[in-house]
């Protein structure tokens, strides 16, 4: 499976939302930008799937920028990525429908849904709250000093 650019920098920026939503204040587009190292007008069309699926939203002004639209526990790492991947859940193509149907309906059956509600499961059960929990776990991890 390979995610997008697109999609990786989604989940890095939901992350970031979530690691800064106890303030309840709006997080600048630029300051995302800055602190994830990603173009701003990138994120820009990123950040416009994440509000067409109501997982972020937005306010203009000094004080503008975005923040989650819902809580970080009901935000699963599936919602994120369909919400940006459009291909990576589209159902397969038919390959050998014309010349052997039952091929491609073993196939589809047996292979390709199956991978498909694999991959909505495992990623059903991953939340923002959980991502977000990890990320800090790592900064964490990585603030510890060792002395000899």
């Amino acid at each position: 499976m390979r995610i997008s650019t697109k999609g990786r920098y989604g989940l890095a920026a939901m992350i970031y939302l979530g690691e800064h939503a106890q303030s309840g204040s709006y997080i600048p587009l630029i300051q995302l930008a800055d602190a994830l190292g990603i173009s701003k007008i990138y994120l820009e069309q990123v950040f416009s799937l994440l509000k067409r699926a109501d997982l972020i939203r937005s306010t203009k002004g000094t004080q503008g920028g975005y923040q989650l639209a819902k809580p970080q526990q009901e935000i699963t790492a599936y919602a994120i990525l369909h919400a940006i991947e459009q291909l990576l859940f589209e159902p397969a193509e038919p390959s050998v429908q014309q010349q052997a149907p039952e091929i491609e309906q073993t196939m589809q059956q047996f292979v390709f849904d199956a991978m498909d509600a694999a991959l909505q499961t495992a990623l059903q059960t991953i939340t923002l709250e959980q991502l977000v929990e990890q990320a800090r776990r790592q900064q964490d991890a990585s603030n510890l000093m060792f002395f000899i």
